[in-house]
């Protein structure tokens, strides 16, 4: 079932902003509850990210009805990777070297930022790739 295509770009925005704290504070306990937001979006999709439930209950019911859907595929294979940035930059944040969490995480807020401002969504544009190598394979 598709999804409503304006979830997964109100969840950039506030991935967002939590990264852009995280690294202009240096909280490792805000880029912590980033790794659980991704985790979540990675393991069950948007609907079960706490931003996806947000946007569903704060935000969509504000909103006309949706014009663009989109598969659910691209954005939770997006939090995949969102989630190994950030658990990299939890790493260096927490046990060293720091350059290490400042790179992951401000790779993170520059894939959150562009699906946020541009609607570009690195992650699923990754997951079209690997699909279409997946397929060439076969």
């Amino acid at each position: 079932m598709d999804i409503d295509a304006r979830g997964p770009r109100f969840g950039a925005a506030v991935t967002a902003v939590v990264l852009a704290v995280a690294l202009i504070t240096g909280s490792a306990w805000l880029l912590a509850w980033q790794v659980l937001a991704f985790a979540l979006g990675a393991s069950g999709g948007m609907p079960r990210s706490p931003y996806g439930w947000l946007y569903k209950k704060a935000v969509r019911p504000r909103l006309g009805p949706p014009t663009e859907f989109e598969a659910p595929q691209p954005p939770q294979f997006a939090q995949a990777i969102g989630l190994v940035f950030t658990v990299v930059g939890l790493i260096g944040f927490t046990a060293g070297p720091e350059w290490l969490g400042l790179a992951a995480t401000g790779c993170a807020l520059a894939a959150a930022f562009l699906n946020a401002a541009f609607g570009y969504c690195l992650g699923c544009e990754m997951y079209l790739i690997v699909r279409r190598m997946a397929v060439r394979a076969e």
